[in-house]
């Protein structure tokens, strides 16, 4: 008598199959992803010093250290944007994160930071719903009315980045932040997660979905601009 839990050759065969279909499929939606993303920002990723001019610099939010300080990665971010600002490059900082993150309100922080380094409060706008990078490019199109910008953050952001801002409108370059205090692992953590977050953002870009907080436009960015 045979044993019940045995799988037949032809069932198993059917669900190797399967498996392998399933991986075949995932790893062709990350590959159309990472190429649609380096295909979008091609001649749009930037060094610091090869920044060109514009009205505004956009800095994406990250995670806090657990006493509500930007963590080195945010760090050099906002760094990299006072620069720009410092050498007159950019009119006004718009910082866009959670402001209630799992880490703390991250839009605060990265305030603070730019103050502490230099910026004047009024020349930073916040926005406490960039949720991600999508609802971050959405929203400073349709909130804050930008339609050119730079994009402050890492090199492995910085495609996915670039290529969603300009998808929605917004006429784009992405300026590289050093991660000079970041650890490898981090590091190593981020390149990783890129993978599966270009699926993502090619389907969101795909159906233009809308962010997830939808705000009327203000005037916050144009009075800095003006100021």
């Amino acid at each position: 008598m045979s044993d019940a839990t045995d799988v037949s050759p032809s069932l198993r065969r059917r669900l190797v199959a399967l498996v392998v279909g399933v991986v075949t499929i995932a790893l062709l939606a990350c590959a159309a992803g990472l190429a649609w993303e380096w295909s979008a920002s091609s001649g749009h990723r930037l060094a610091a010093e090869e920044a060109p001019d514009a009205p505004v610099a956009i800095v994406f939010g990250t995670e806090l250290d657990p006493n509500g300080t930007p963590k080195p990665m945010l760090a050099n971010r906002l760094e990299t944007a006072a620069e720009l600002y410092r050498a007159g490059k950019v009119r006004a900082l718009l910082v866009s994160g959670d402001g209630e993150g799992n880490s703390g309100d991250e839009v605060t922080s990265m305030t603070r930071y730019l103050t502490r380094h230099g910026v004047p409060a009024a020349k930073i706008v916040a926005d406490p719903h960039g949720l991600d990078s999508y609802d971050t490019c959405v929203r400073a199109r349709d909130v804050y009315g930008v339609e050119r910008a730079l994009l402050v953050t890492q090199g492995f952001h910085l495609p996915r980045a670039v290529a969603l801002c300009r998808h929605v409108g917004v006429d784009a370059d992405g300026i590289r932040a050093a991660c000079d205090r970041c650890s490898l692992q981090r590091l190593w953590r981020n390149r990783v997660r890129e993978v599966p977050a270009a699926v993502k953002a090619a389907a969101d870009a795909l159906r233009n979905r809308e962010p997830v907080v939808i705000s009327p436009r203000e005037s916050a960015l144009d009075e800095a601009l003006s100021s």
